[in-house]
């Protein structure tokens, strides 16, 4: 059987809405994924930013254990004494577009153990150029709240002597010199010490709550497929329908849209279908 070409295209149409329609359900369902993780990241913030600190062994035992994910950005309080000789510079994380580094220091127990400490921040000149003057942590035995939070994957770029380029527990120990250490598998974003430092850094941001747009993004795809469906199937029916000589409708005209001089709308009539019409639907039936 042979198709016409009129149906050859209305059948194309309709293959063609079905395939847009599926890829606008995909591209909705990965932004209503996206979604829903940042919606989790936001409710784990509120949960635990602002909870009571508790000891760092009811949360992270051992160096040999890992932090609950749902555990996040929880206080926790440790006692130690830092060294400064191991202080290391996280480069490439600007705080409000202002360049800068994190300041990177370990925090040594009685036990000998490690938690990687980000006291803060010191801010970079305007065009990055000048050197940057890292304020000594406080001397002697700190008790220091921080909250805890999963290292970073390690970063496969390079970075200066005594700088990383990712939080990253391994690269920081071995930029510090202290590639033997036994240290905990997480580090610690700094709220405060006691005793304090005599020149304080720059706090750390805040995490934002800002949900995004990927609600409204996985909606518009999802409308951009109905879209699809019933465009492209109008037009594939509207093939069909002229292959087979069925008049499309009432003509409108624009001067029909507006006011006469009394303020009435003309209202459209039907297009009558004229006899050089039906001869030329005969002519096209012969000839199909």
């Amino acid at each position: 059987m042979t198709l016409s070409p009129a149906t050859r295209r209305a059948i194309g149409l309709v293959l063609l809405s079905v395939v847009l329609a599926t890829a606008c359900a995909f591209l909705g369902r990965w932004q209503w994924n996206r979604h829903v993780a940042r919606d989790a990241a936001i409710q784990l913030v509120q949960d635990n930013y602002h909870a009571d600190p508790v000891p760092l062994a009811e949360l992270v035992p051992t160096v040999d254990d890992q932090l609950d994910p749902g555990l996040v950005w929880h206080p926790v309080t440790v006692t130690g004494h830092y060294d400064p000789d191991g202080t290391v510079l996280l480069r490439n994380r600007p705080v409000n577009s202002q360049p800068g580094f994190h300041v990177l220091v370990p925090l040594v127990q009685d036990d000998g153990t490690v938690l990687v400490v980000d006291r803060g921040w010191v801010a970079w000149d305007s065009d990055a150029s000048a050197e940057v003057t890292v304020p000594e942590p406080p001397t002697g035995e700190v008790t220091v709240t921080v909250r805890l939070r999963p290292q970073e994957t390690a970063s496969t770029r390079g970075a200066p002597d005594g700088q990383v380029q990712a939080i990253n527990v391994g690269q920081v120990l071995d930029a510090a010199g202290l590639s033997d250490a036994q240290a905990y598998p997480v580090y610690g974003a700094l709220v405060t010490e006691n005793p304090a430092a005599g020149t304080a850094l720059g706090a750390l941001p805040t995490p934002s709550t800002d949900p995004g747009s990927h609600l409204s993004y996985a909606f518009q795809w999802w409308a951009f497929g109905i879209m699809a469906l019933f465009g492209f199937g109008w037009m594939a029916r509207r093939e069909l329908r002229d292959e087979r000589g069925i008049p499309r409708g009432p003509s409108v005209a624009l001067g029909d849209l507006l006011p006469d001089e009394d303020g009435r709308v003309r209202t459209p009539r039907r297009r009558r279908v004229s006899d050089e019409d039906t001869e030329d639907a005969l002519i096209d039936a012969q000839l199909h």
